[in-house]
């Protein structure tokens, strides 16, 4: 294999003698091991790269091969190029099986091989700096496009060939991307590129060839919108692409009526929904027990989505001890049924969105409380007013749209009572007035009761028996804020009650291929996660549902 000639050596760990005018050219064939880190996105993402353009075929695995990648450049069958993806799909029938997608280029949108490596030619050398514990030479690139100043740095290293006395390969370190925008006032882009077991030996052809048993399938639409899934490096190597960033963050403009006030906000946003949309893509790609997807909340930054996270912890609520025995508890829940969803027998209301309204504590509240009466009476559902908390009950520590908790919502209603939304009024999504005067009451409660906290146990018995039930959980994770579908298990969250920031309520429980879940039903609308709803797994007490619930007497 013959190998570019560069004008770098290295000698000891000392990087030698460099032509400033001669950046590193990357051999045409090379393997590599590294790591995509995104920091906006709070993203790291392990990948595995075979390139041979001789060939005309490239190669990206992802999370240790659960997802491979190829990219194979024109031929006699395929003028345009094709990409293909393997990755494990679950479906009703069959679960994680390896499953082939293919897109085939066209005459407007031709497939190439994938480096991940940057096209250095336009790259100058700055000087050397230590990456890794070796000394770099360091290259860089300045692009200005409008607003955009964009810096990519590459760091590289140098040795010798075995095959060719006197030539040094460049072996890449590290390559990062800074992007600042004069329009903001701040940088908007941020990503790096860790590379490490860096080769260029040839590359048996093997490693290119698909299974000729595994059928692939086309996939739908024109293959230019896909490079996002089925190659996702070329968004990140220079020159880079991100179209089908504009194109989506048009359709979600478009999809949730989205107006933005001035260009600087419209790029503002443009830029969180990008690094969300990274993290979406990244998180699927890795195939965890759950999906996630764009929503309406996909151009919130993180002050924003904390605001929807309203449970302010205070200390204990001195509500009524669970009425059953441990003993007792073990004794019915063997008794159980392994599924059980309120929404079938008429006991929960729609899902509602809270808006920009930290209220979140006011909707946990009012579906145990229609729960309750529900079964009180004879299975009549009522809607209540979720808005006569967030006005009225300051006076017992909540705060309106800035937090609360649900005791202190039963404190409230045991003094008051609760009306229906009809009679008090449509949800607002802001603080306002209390108007009680003239407003028709549909129920008081005696009190409230505190299912026994961490038992998995005690909480399916009193969800079955005392119908749905008011939880806290920790919602503070990207993964929740854009989950679609699947048992949720973020193994970042925190479960003990205090670390617990979002109110929602548990209408049920099950098991989805052999995981066992919780049913909760939120208060972000229902075009987030699967119909306003997520499936919470009940391992090890993930987020911490089992850790404060509770359901009101009638």
């Amino acid at each position: 294999m013959l190998l570019l000639p560069i004008f770098c050596v290295i000698l000891g760990s000392a990087v030698g003698h460099i032509d400033k005018d001669a950046p590193p050219q990357w051999s045409p064939v090379y393997t590599v091991k590294g790591t995509l880190n995104i920091p906006y996105a709070e993203l790291k993402e392990p990948f595995y790269t075979w390139f041979d353009s001789n060939a005309g075929k490239s190669r990206i695995d992802y999370y240790g091969g659960m997802v491979k990648t190829y990219q194979l450049s024109a031929g006699v069958f395929k003028p345009y190029g094709t990409s293909i993806k393997i990755a494990p799909v679950t479906t009703e029938e069959v679960l994680n099986q390896d499953t082939c997608l293919q897109v085939n280029g066209s005459s407007d949108n031709s497939i190439a091989i994938q480096t991940v490596l940057p096209d250095m030619t336009d790259f100058k050398y700055i000087g050397t700096e230590t990456m890794q514990d070796s000394e770099t030479a360091k290259w860089q690139f300045v692009q200005v496009i409008g607003q955009k100043l964009n810096k990519y740095t590459m760091w590289v290293k140098y040795k010798k060939s075995l095959k060719e006395r006197g030539v040094s390969v460049p072996i890449p370190v590290r390559y990062e991307m800074k992007g600042y925008n004069s329009l903001l006032g701040s940088h908007y882009d941020h990503y790096y590129i860790d590379y490490v077991d860096y080769d260029v030996e040839d590359i048996d052809p093997n490693v290119f060839i698909v299974d000729p048993a595994m059928k692939c399938s086309s996939f739908p639409g024109p293959g230019a919108r896909h490079y996002a899934t089925f190659n996702p490096m070329m968004e990140f190597v220079h020159p880079a692409k991100d179209e089908h960033v504009i194109s989506e963050f048009d359709r979600f403009k478009t999809k949730h009526g989205k107006q933005y006030a001035s260009d600087v906000e419209h790029e503002k946003r443009l830029n969180i929904f990008r690094q969300n949309l990274r993290l979406i893509f990244s998180h699927n790609r890795a195939r965890r027990s759950f999906t996630m997807a764009v929503n309406h909340l996909a151009d919130r930054t993180d002050t924003e989505l904390a605001a929807l996270r309203g449970r302010r912890y205070s200390g204990p609520n001195h509500g009524l001890l669970f009425p059953y025995s441990q003993s007792l508890v073990e004794e019915e829940s063997d008794k159980l049924p392994s599924e059980h969803d309120w929404r079938l027998f008429g006991a929960v209301t729609p899902v509602k969105d809270q808006s920009v309204c930290g209220s979140c504590w006011s909707f946990g509240t009012t579906g145990a409380v229609e729960g309750a009466l529900f079964l009180s009476n004879g299975g009549k559902l009522e809607r209540l007013s979720q808005q006569a908390l967030v006005d009225c009950s300051w006076g017992f520590g909540n705060n309106g749209c800035d937090g609360g908790e649900d005791f202190r919502a039963y404190q409230w209603i045991m003094k008051h009572g609760l009306p229906t939304e009809e009679s008090y009024g449509d949800y607002l999504g802001q603080d306002g007035y209390c108007h009680l005067d003239n407003v028709s009451i549909a129920t008081k409660i005696k009190g409230w009761v505190n299912v026994t906290s961490n038992d998995e146990k005690a909480l399916r018995l009193a969800i079955f028996k005392h119908g749905p039930i008011s939880v806290a959980i920790d919602a503070a994770h990207k993964s929740f804020s854009f989950y679609s579908n699947g048992v949720y298990y973020e193994p970042a969250c925190h479960n003990k009650i205090d670390e617990l920031d979002h109110a929602v309520l548990a209408v049920g429980y099950g098991i989805l291929k052999g995981q066992k879940y919780w049913l909760v039903k939120n208060s972000w609308s229902n075009m987030w996660g699967n119909d306003g709803y997520v499936l919470m797994s009940t391992k090890d007490n993930n987020c911490g549902v089992q850790s404060a619930p509770t359901y009101v007497l009638i």
